[in-house]
């Protein structure tokens, strides 16, 4: 299994001209954070979590000519409003995008992109094949794929386990019995704010706490926001085992 890191940020996390702060400023590359999703490749099938605002120049940069399916976490959008770039992926594979997401998902997506499922549909727009799921196992492509129901302060989010990788954003809440679908992971992807605590998010130190409960060897942390700092010196703080993910970071299991 590969996984990429198309994006690693939240909308209050990415660069903007206006912005004085030092991650703004920084000539580190890792400092430069598009909205949070990951791609996945694994059993020759190419998989992608989310499609943000920032989709099409994170597919671009990583170059990935070929999609099989998008799985959406939840519908806040910085996780959604990309999908009107599946279109190219359309034209060049022929065929729809399977979209999966929980109901709530799944209607937003209707709602905001109501033109994609018109009854007189405009020539060349997205077209996409909705596929509901719930907090049960189910496969893409033959792919087996294990939800992991989380909490987004008053939001349902789904995490995902595939094999010995799972995957979490926007979290600030898992309940024990969603922990247990995480327990074994090799490689834990995990919501990490910033420094300090905040309403809907786990902060630095409770996304290093939740790692060491569940006694992952590797994490990511992801998600991460201006107020966290500077992507060098965040690391030299981490404990053994665990690093910030960074835009275009490649792993393999």
């Amino acid at each position: 299994m590969k996984v990429t890191f198309l994006g690693t940020g939240t909308s209050q996390g990415v660069p903007v001209i206006a912005c004085d702060c030092e991650v703004c400023k920084s000539l580190d590359y890792r400092d430069k954070r598009t909205r949070t999703s990951i791609h996945i490749q694994v059993d020759g099938k190419s998989i992608v979590f989310d499609t943000g605002p920032d989709f099409r120049e994170q597919m671009l940069r990583e170059r990935i000519n070929h999609l099989d399916a998008v799985i959406y976490t939840h519908e806040h959008k910085d996780h959604t409003a990309g999908l009107d770039d599946v279109r190219s992926y359309n034209f060049k594979q022929d065929m729809d995008m399977p979209v999966y997401g929980r109901k709530p998902v799944l209607e937003q997506i209707q709602r905001e992109f109501a033109y994609i499922f018109a009854v007189n549909k405009y020539p060349g727009i997205p077209k996409v094949k909705l596929y509901e799921i719930e907090n049960k196992p189910f496969q893409v492509e033959g792919i087996d794929i294990l939800p992991v129901d989380v909490w987004h302060y008053k939001l349902q989010v789904f995490g995902y386990r595939i094999k010995d990788f799972t995957y979490i954003t926007d979290v600030n809440f898992i309940p024990d019995e969603e922990k247990d679908k995480i327990r074994g992971s090799k490689v834990l992807v995990l919501s990490a704010l910033q420094k300090n605590s905040h309403l809907s998010h786990f902060n630095l130190e409770q996304a290093i706490d939740m790692v060491r409960e569940l006694k992952i060897p590797q994490a990511y942390f992801i998600h991460m926001g201006h107020r966290m700092g500077l992507h060098r010196n965040i690391e030299e703080e981490l404990p053994e085992g665990m690093e910030l993910a960074y835009d275009g970071l490649q792993i393999e299991l």
